[in-house]
């Protein structure tokens, strides 16, 4: 029986090989939580991992989309922005051809004006010219008369031979005048 000892002693002491039945119930342990594993939480682990790479590829996908969106939208945005870069000069230029047509009618309307405040300046130039010659005539026919009578020695008062007489010598004078132009 000493033998028998010493070799289910040396067995004991042997820590890298398990009894049998340690071994057996290991197994058959492993084996069950294995089993359980595979059954119930696989499933679920597989879910998980499909659904992540679903929703990854899902959204490198809408990125995508949102991408060629985003391009076609900038393009759009580009090609108003020419549009409207086009339409200002297009106004622009528009502006300028208005001031030009307002500067030229405002140049006509001040020339026309100059115009008549020429016009009514002959026209009071004229008409005073008038006047001046009627009171010149009249106050050359007086001091005409006045001188002639001193001359002749006796009043001139007589008015209406007084203005044919002066009358006369001035159409006369008119018409030396005309004659020397």
């Amino acid at each position: 029986m000493s033998k028998l000892l010493h070799i289910a002693a040396e067995e004991i002491q042997n820590p890298l090989v398990p009894p049998i039945p340690e071994l057996v119930i290991g197994l058959l342990a492993f084996v069950i939580v294995f089993g359980f594993l595979a059954k119930k939480l696989l499933p679920n682990i597989n879910k998980v991992l499909e659904q992540r790479r679903e929703s990854i590829e899902g959204g490198i996908e809408k990125a995508e989309a949102a991408q060629t969106e985003a391009q076609s939208v900038l393009e759009q945005y580009k090609a108003q922005l020419a549009e409207a870069r086009h339409e200002a000069a297009r106004l622009r230029q528009e502006a300028q051809e208005q001031g030009a047509t307002l500067i030229a009618e405002m140049r006509a309307e001040g020339q026309r004006q100059r115009e008549e405040i020429i016009a009514a300046g002959h026209a009071q130039i004229a008409a005073d010219r008038k006047a001046a010659a009627s009171v010149l005539r009249q106050d050359v026919g007086k001091l005409a008369t006045d001188l002639a009578g001193k001359l002749v020695g006796e009043s001139l008062e007589d008015h209406a031979r007084q203005s044919r007489v002066i009358d006369r010598f001035l159409d006369d004078l008119d018409q030396k005048a005309e004659a020397a132009r």
